[in-house]
């Protein structure tokens, strides 16, 4: 009878072993399965509609380093708020003095083919320039972005496919290859990395008409602040012009109840941002 006990005992302990092993084969290769039947249009709808607030404050640093390793610094405030699938934001500078009072007031909109509209306030001229969607290639305020990077860009502007993954400073990532559907786009195509843990875009290459690397975006500072994924600092490094821009952020604020008022064009010409 103890022999009968034993083995109904050890067939149990055997049983439970196999399926303890199985349900964790199963929670290793989830994911894995997932990831196959992802497409490179759902992965990059994610990436744009990751939870950030509905609105946002920073303040930041723009640091530009020449050839030479010369750097000019700039203290820069950006307001961010979202309606709906659309979004308002306005880059306003504080420093130095030779762009104290620039302003830059974007609406990105999701509808692809929609250009969006952008302002720019330079307080040497006092006067707003309006940016047309032909000036979306120009690089803003003698940086290594674009007007279309710092203003942001519909999923459906591009095609996307996912090319493999790859490890990135200990973070599992998903590549994505994206390739514009216009032909006058600056870029031929963009390499991403996104991170699957936070579906955050952390590297970039971008490349010209020749399939030439024009510069490598990384992602050096990524933390969660009030439950948000944010990135705390970033580089653009212009390969073709030895140039680099860095980005840091100093202070964050979400959800904080930035006003629609805040987005007007007179609000730029006034200058009366904090």
């Amino acid at each position: 009878m103890n022999t009968q006990v034993k083995w109904i005992n050890s067939s149990k302990r055997l049983w439970l072993m196999m399926f303890l092993m199985t349900v964790l084969i199963m929670m290793i290769a989830g994911p894995a399965w997932a990831s196959s039947d992802l497409t490179g249009r759902q992965l990059m709808l994610k990436v744009d509609e990751r939870p950030n607030g509905d609105n946002r404050k920073t303040v930041s640093r723009m640091t530009l380093i020449n050839k030479r390793g010369r750097e000019r610094v700039r203290l820069m405030v950006t307001y961010a708020k979202d309606y709906g699938k659309d979004s308002k934001s306005l880059f306003y500078f504080k420093k130095p003095a030779d762009v104290k009072g620039t302003g830059f007031l974007t609406f990105d909109y999701d509808e692809p083919g929609k250009d969006d509209d952008r302002w720019l306030f330079l307080p040497a001229l006092k006067k707003v320039r309006r940016i047309s969607g032909s000036s979306k290639n120009d690089y803003f305020m003698g940086s290594d972005f674009t007007y279309d990077d710092m203003g942001g860009r519909s999923v459906d502007e591009d095609n996307h496919v996912i090319t493999g993954e790859e490890v990135i400073d200990g973070k599992q990532c998903w590549i994505v290859v994206s390739t514009p559907k216009e032909k006058d786009y600056l870029y031929s195509s963009v390499k991403r990395w996104i991170a699957k843990d936070s579906l955050v875009q952390i590297k970039g290459e971008y490349f010209d008409k020749k399939k030439e690397l024009i510069k490598t975006l990384t992602i050096t500072d990524l933390r969660q602040h009030q439950g948000f994924w944010t990135i705390y600092r970033m580089e653009m490094n212009n390969s073709q012009e030895n140039h680099k821009t860095v980005i840091s952020i100093d202070e964050v604020q979400y959800d904080l109840g930035v006003k629609d008022s805040l987005f007007r064009v007179s609000t730029l010409e006034k200058g009366r941002i904090r």
